[in-house]
């Protein structure tokens, strides 16, 4: 951190914020069932659709044993929620999922890797 940010800054960012919702999925110890090549795909195909529709606004597939992914969603924690509980791996309950309220900023973008 080399820019100093000043209170007015954090102020006038503050006010921006709009209210989203963030998804994350963990993944469960029934990850490797029959089947599950399949329904994992299943799954994917449902986040991409969801991403495409908007309903996702960043996608962030993780590669880790224990933490499927991450979404940043632009629908209420209910909604949201109730796409999580029929989403394909959680309904064969190879994840889990929570969901939480929280606030994104205009102009906020993945833009290349870290």
């Amino acid at each position: 951190m080399t820019t100093p940010v000043t209170d007015a800054q954090i102020r006038d960012l503050a006010a921006t914020a709009a209210p989203a919702t963030i998804g994350v999925l963990h993944w469960t110890a029934d990850r490797h069932q029959d089947g599950a090549a399949e329904i994992e795909m299943e799954h994917q195909r449902r986040m991409v659709t969801l991403r495409t529709e908007g309903v996702i606004a960043v996608l962030v597939p993780v590669l880790s044993d224990t933490l499927a992914g991450l979404a940043v969603m632009t629908v209420g924690v209910d909604e949201a929620a109730a796409l999580f509980a029929e989403d394909p791996c959680v309904r064969a309950g190879m994840m889990t999922y929570e969901v939480h309220s929280c606030l994104t900023f205009p102009g906020d973008a993945v833009t290349g890797v870290a």
